[in-house]
């Protein structure tokens, strides 16, 4: 017999990875959530660092933004988040409006301001959002593109806890996040208001996740539904929780299931919800949504409560239903009180600005909506577009061209400029005014004269407004306030600005092009293949010339591209999804994870510039980048 103990069971070896240098974070905005203190990697030596590159106008970042909150939570002792700020609309590259959308989307993270994309082009991100991990020895060990990383990555930073517990480089304690003062006013941040039938004015206080009803003047406060605390509960109206509220839409009272009383529907944008409040008892309960966000693959249609919804941003009644403007998913979609259920009504989930039937359009994160008899008017704000579909169900464009153009230039619809537009409030006389948030101001598109104006400026991000007698109120929310103005019989004159986005063009040689969209599935999964191909590839141009061939949809995620021999700059589309699950054989319902991201790469065509161009989805392109 052998009395001596057993050998012990050696430790796994660590993984093997790739050993890239991370850049240093600089950007000329400097640092906020730090109390004022300028971070270096070197300040951050031995936490697990995440960076975020993000831009607030984006619904995938803000879903990002979401998904990392457990991550933050579950690791604050060992993990840094990093946000670097990083604009696409020359908005964005305001301070000012940096600091108010930290606030505004509870970011608890020290955020860097990097208007110039310094830090961008250094560590060679081409998509909002992208998620880098470094590791507690400043090396990138990973890189994501997309949403729907978050399990991937906490399992990154568990081997990285362990590996670097073990080697001793892992330095645990209090991250560098210092919350700003906050702030009293009646509200902060409103998105969207509603004119109620008392002559009072319902508004939807986003960032204090509250509905706050104002008496007719527009400043005082009469109640507030909603415990003020995030989260998703039903019930009375100080136990109610809502998670960043945005649209809202009277439901008629001899409407199915209004039961003649006066209900709310309200879009609880975070909580991928629609909500409904009672005014004359304040309860709040659920009409439609699981709680959780859609993907890919999920039901697009039945029992309200059954499907799951994604970023609901504004809500309108309209042809007997209520309109969802779902933001997170590029689409229109309708909720019928009458059979309790949801369904598609418009757009194919990809982004852009196509019009045509319904199911073949395209949308860009629509935000604002208003009926107007056989007209639902919508705000495409990623397109900065105005745009509307009739009765018949085809999607047709009033006001702009795309996804990279933008500015404030009055005149001709077909050449008039907004910049991000959140809102559209229809008018007494057929036209629409228009919320342009990142303009500061507030339009109008008059269908008659096919003419853009201005009828006010000097307004900070204007969201929503709303008619009320002669006076259209306007939501202010960078001012937290409502702001009453009189419709002008003229509009303002201002000097036409026109800007496309600040992302630098890739240079890519004239002939082919390789695309390759890298995807490595994370620790412990492998591609989900039981139903057919787990990949999906789409690829389309602006203009269409600049693609000869190679665009369309495909399973490959690598495809050789044909450049157009006569157009010499453009915008290349790229959609890419990819499916996998748990790799247990011993689980006999693994959990699957959706990975998605849409690209939209600026490019010119030169000699001597790239032949491949490669995209990341998930993990490290061969080159480091």
């Amino acid at each position: 017999m052998n009395d001596a103990a057993p050998a012990p069971t050696p430790a796994p070896e660590p993984r093997r990875r790739a050993r890239v240098r991370a850049p240093e974070l600089i950007g000329k905005g400097g640092w906020l959530n730090t109390g004022g203190k300028e971070l270096t990697l070197a300040d951050l030596r031995g936490k697990c660092i995440v960076v975020d590159f993000w831009t607030f106008c984006c619904i995938n970042c803000l879903h990002v933004l979401d998904e990392l909150r457990e991550l933050e939570e579950k690791h604050r002792d060992t993990v840094v988040i990093v946000g670097v700020h990083s604009p696409k609309f020359v908005h964005e590259a305001d301070h000012q409006a940096v600091v108010d959308a930290v606030e505004r989307y509870g970011v608890h993270h020290p955020v860097l301001d990097d208007p110039e994309l310094a830090t961008w082009k250094q560590y060679a991100v081409r998509a909002w959002p992208t998620l880098v991990v470094i590791d507690p020895e400043g090396y990138v060990v990973a890189q994501h593109a997309g949403e729907g990383h978050a399990t991937a990555i906490a399992t990154l930073v568990e081997e990285l806890e362990a590996e670097h517990e073990a080697k001793g480089t892992l330095r645990r304690g209090d991250g560098p996040y210092v919350p700003p003062e906050p702030v009293a006013t009646h509200l902060r941040f409103p998105g969207k208001a509603l004119l109620l039938d008392s002559g009072n004015l319902l508004v939807s206080d986003t960032t204090r996740h509250q509905l706050v009803e104002l008496a007719a003047d527009g400043e005082t406060v009469v109640r507030r539904y909603g415990s003020g605390e995030r989260g998703l509960a039903d019930g009375k109206a100080d136990e109610a929780r809502f998670n960043e509220p945005q649209g809202l839409a009277l439901l008629p009272g001899d409407a199915p299931g209004a039961g003649g009383s006066a209900r709310v529907v309200v879009a609880d944008t975070v909580n991928h919800a629609l909500r409904a409040l009672d005014l004359s008892t304040g309860e709040v309960s659920t009409l439609a949504g699981t709680g959780t966000q859609w993907w890919q693959g999920s039901p697009t249609s039945g029992p309200a409560r059954e499907v799951a919804l994604s970023s609901p941003w504004d809500v309108a009644w309209w042809q007997g239903e209520v309109w969802i403007a779902m933001a997170g998913v590029h689409q229109l979609w309708a909720y019928d009180p009458d059979r309790d259920t949801v369904r598609v009504a418009a757009g194919t989930t990809n982004e852009g600005l196509v019009d045509g039937p319904a199911g073949d359009a395209w949308f860009a994160q629509p935000s604002g909506l208003a009926a107007a008899g056989d007209r639902l008017w919508i705000a495409d704000s990623e397109t900065s577009a105005v745009r509307w579909i009739d009765a018949g169900g085809t999607v047709h464009t009033a006001v702009g061209t795309g996804l990279f153009d933008f500015g404030h230039r009055d005149g001709d619809a077909g050449q008039a400029l907004l910049q991000h537009p959140l809102g559209v409030t229809a008018l007494p006389d057929g036209s629409v005014a228009v919320s342009d948030t990142y303009n500061h101001a507030l339009r109008r598109y008059d269908p008659a004269s096919g003419q853009v104006t201005t009828l006010a400026t000097d307004l900070r991000e204007p969201s929503d407004a709303v008619l009320a007698g002669d006076d259209i109120v306007v939501v202010e929310s960078a001012r937290h306030r409502l702001t009453r103005l009189r419709l002008p019989e003229e509009a303002v004159q201002v000097e036409a600005v026109a800007h496309r986005t600040r992302r630098e063009a890739t240079e890519i040689a004239p002939g082919t092009l390789r695309l390759d969209v890298v995807f490595h599935a994370p620790t412990g999964q492998k591609l989900d293949e039981r139903y057919g191909p787990s990949t999906r590839l789409l690829v389309s141009s602006t203009p269409p010339e600049l693609l000869a061939a190679g665009s369309g949809t495909g399973t490959d995620l690598s495809r050789e591209l044909t450049l157009g021999p006569d157009v010499t700059e453009g915008v290349l589309h790229v959609s890419a999804m990819a499916a996998s699950c748990d790799d247990d054989p011993a689980n006999e319902y693994p959990a699957c994870h959706v990975h998605q991201q849409d690209w939209g790469v600026p490019v010119r065509i030169t000699e001597g510039g790239a032949a491949r161009l490669p995209l990341i989805l998930a993990g490290l392109d061969a080159d480091g980048a």
